[in-house]
């Protein structure tokens, strides 16, 4: 069964691929409605989330960000046959601007390595994409549980020159090799850390158990961190990728300082358009008293 969902999954992409990147996105958009309108555990965790990170929006407010975040989860969902399967070329010429890029460049200047945290906000494959065309890149990723889906990850985030470090001990020795020899390592650090590999700390206001490799790695490495997300332009437009600097204490040996501090530069990028963030993620599953929200 898993060999033919992985086939289906690929088929789908590749079916994306070749329509008009605007119709892969109304498609999506179209499937973002539909879980809207279901109601179902997309819709829950989702309206649960931003409960708790917006208290001070109204209820109709927080209604049409519950709505507008699906439909754009959806359309994100359109575009990985665009992310995966079109030349890199082709995807970066779907970039209309770089903001604040002298903050990437800067980063890379010191030699010193740099981490960049990209949060689920936008089009994070095709920022990354970005990325590997301008350093040599690491990326920290969670194979997916289909074995075809994964193989075609691998392939295609690689097509660049970029390497992918899988969350365990190897992934973190490539991680550390990476920075050491000055390089960029990209890491998507707002899912809910494994037992035991997180520490809680504040996003949004809430308790949130966050990871904690992201500022061990910055403390021993002395890497330069900094954030960044591919804003979605409507319209099928494309893309406008940000930039932005982390807070100094997310290298701080102090790991609720850090973490806090990590959750921080997320969260900055966030409230730029929080619409375009996938809060359908369990963030804020495992409370500190051991209790479950969802």
């Amino acid at each position: 069964m898993k060999h033919l969902k992985g086939w289906l999954s690929v088929a789908v992409l590749y079916l994306l691929a070749v329509l008009p990147f605007s119709l892969a996105q109304k498609i999506g958009k179209w499937l973002g409605r539909r879980a809207y309108s279901k109601q179902g555990k997309s819709y829950k965790i989702t309206q649960t989330n931003i409960d708790l990170c917006f208290p001070e929006l109204d209820s109709a407010a927080k209604n049409a960000l519950v709505e507008q975040s699906l439909i754009e989860t959806g359309r994100l969902a359109g575009e990985m046959g665009m992310a995966w399967i079109w030349s890199p070329d082709r995807v970066i010429k779907k970039i209309r601007k770089i903001h604040d890029k002298e903050i990437l460049t800067e980063a890379l200047a010191t030699g010193k390595g740099v981490i960049l945290i990209a949060p689920h906000l936008g089009n994070w494959e095709v920022l990354g994409l970005y990325l590997s065309t301008q350093s040599p890149m690491t990326s920290m990723y969670r194979p997916p549980k289909i074995e075809l889906m994964d193989r075609l990850i691998k392939k295609k985030r690689a097509r660049v020159g970029s390497k992918l470090a899988p969350a365990n001990v190897r992934g973190v020795r490539m991680a550390m090799k990476a920075l050491k020899a000055g390089e960029l390592l990209g890491v998507l650090p707002d899912q809910e850390a494994d037992s035991g590999s997180g520490v809680f700390a504040p996003f949004f206001g809430q308790e949130a158990y966050s990871m904690k490799l992201l500022p061990q790695l910055a403390a021993q490495t002395g890497a330069v961190v900094i954030s960044a997300y591919a804003k979605r332009l409507p319209n099928g437009e494309g893309f406008e990728i940000f930039f932005q600097r982390a807070p100094e204490q997310i290298s701080d040996k102090d790991l609720l300082v850090s973490a806090t501090a990590m959750n921080a530069a997320v969260e900055s990028c966030v409230r730029q358009i929080p619409e375009q963030y996938q809060w359908e993620y369990k963030r804020f599953q495992h409370c500190a008293d051991g209790s479950r929200r969802y």
